[in-house]
């Protein structure tokens, strides 16, 4: 028991070394946030505890060298007066305020019996000055973007807004400029569908293929309708060409495999050389499996048809009228349906044959029910493609 506990304690001896030296470390290289996270770990059970001494001392350095490093920091951009600065002194006074708020819990600490500095200030005013003054900043910068007819200006324009809205939420009419940001930034597509494969393409094919409501997109610049808007100008156009199906014959493969095996059939006497029964110890006559060979004539048939679609996508700019992009689309879909028959035992066949006996044969789809059958696959590779597409400005 005293082994058992020399041991822990010099487990838990070794283990605060090694967290003092990694405070140590960030501390040496400017990491102070971390180095504070850290002393704050420890000192949160039992912080009066002799052995939490050099924690208390490491949070002390930490804390302060961080709030001068801020301060000096901020100190310098004020002296700058450039109003880019605004939102910079913000964070860092917002830095200042949360650091304290995390080792405000511990206070006070003490060091042989005295109360460790660590002072806290009421940052309230400056931060709340910096956030106005940032807020306002940033909505002129918006409202000078928003004039401009450049879709990156929007976008620009667009995450100053959303920066107003997370420092100071619902600052003047943001919220609405926001939408007026987005709208303006926003590239807008219009998709068709042309068939030049002189097949027809079912019309259910065709509306899931331009249904983007189910595409799951998640591009924030980039909106693809199939029916136009008269209020919205287009900027760009994409095409989905189909240009050749073929759809293979109906097949029906056959073969025919003859097995063999012995298998079990009953029981009988084991005899010696003489004819006689064979006893066991107690007396008893011995059984032994009765073996025989089983034959079965195996006959499966394998249906097959294939369909295959090809075509590109095109990317157009309604402006120049020229092409920007095109992207290859194949898709293709097996049907394939496997059934049997057989002839004489069936325990003379591999137990991964028998399944297709109990299946018969089925009807083959229709070339219209193969196109769309391709469809799925055909929807998963326009969905990448709108998904990763974004245009070069």
């Amino acid at each position: 028991m005293h082994k058992l506990l020399l041991s822990l304690l010099l487990t838990v001896t070794i283990l605060a070394c090694s967290t003092s030296k990694q405070i140590e470390k960030a501390v040496s290289i400017g990491n102070y946030d971390l180095a504070i996270n850290e002393a704050i770990g420890k000192l949160r059970t039992n912080k009066n505890k002799k052995g939490k001494a050099e924690f208390i001392i490491l949070l002390q350095d930490a804390y302060g060298k961080a709030n001068e490093r801020d301060l000096t920091r901020i100190n310098f951009l004020k002296q700058d007066n450039n109003p880019e600065n605004y939102v910079r002194i913000y964070d860092l006074y917002h830095k200042l305020n949360d650091r304290q708020e995390r080792i405000k819990p511990l206070l006070p600490l003490y060091l042989n019996g005295k109360a460790v500095k660590m002072n806290t200030v009421n940052y309230a005013n400056e931060i709340i000055a910096f956030k106005n003054k940032s807020s306002q900043h940033l909505y002129n910068n918006a409202l000078t973007l928003l004039k401009s007819n450049n879709k990156m200006d929007a976008r620009y324009a667009f995450e100053d807004l959303q920066e107003i809205e997370h420092i100071n939420p619902n600052f003047k009419d943001v919220r609405q400029l926001i939408e007026v940001a987005h709208n303006k930034g926003t590239d807008f597509v219009l998709v068709d569908m042309i068939n030049d494969t002189e097949k027809i393409i079912p019309e259910r094919l065709e509306n899931d293929l331009l249904n983007f409501s189910t595409y799951g997109l998640n591009n924030l610049w980039t909106v693809y309708h199939s029916n136009a808007d008269k209020q919205i100008t287009y900027d760009y156009s994409m095409r989905v060409n189909l240009r050749e199906i073929n759809i293979s014959p109906e097949q029906v493969k056959e073969r025919q495999i003859i097995k063999e095996k012995q298998v079990v059939d009953g029981w009988q006497y084991l005899l010696d050389d003489k004819g006689n029964a064979v006893k066991d110890s107690l007396g008893n006559k011995i059984k032994v499996d009765k073996m025989k060979t089983v034959r079965c004539e195996y006959y499966e048939f394998k249906q097959f048809k294939a369909a295959q679609v090809t075509g590109n996508i095109e990317y157009n700019d309604l402006k120049t009228k020229q092409l920007i992009d095109a992207f290859p689309l194949t898709s293709e879909y097996v049907f394939e349906h496997i059934y049997a028959t057989s002839r004489g035992d069936q325990r003379a066949l591999e137990t991964q044959l028998l399944p297709f006996l109990k299946k018969r044969r089925v009807p083959f789809p229709t070339a219209e029910q193969m196109v769309y059958d391709t469809g799925e696959n055909l929807k998963q590779q326009l969905k990448n493609i709108l998904n990763s597409y974004s245009f070069k400005r």
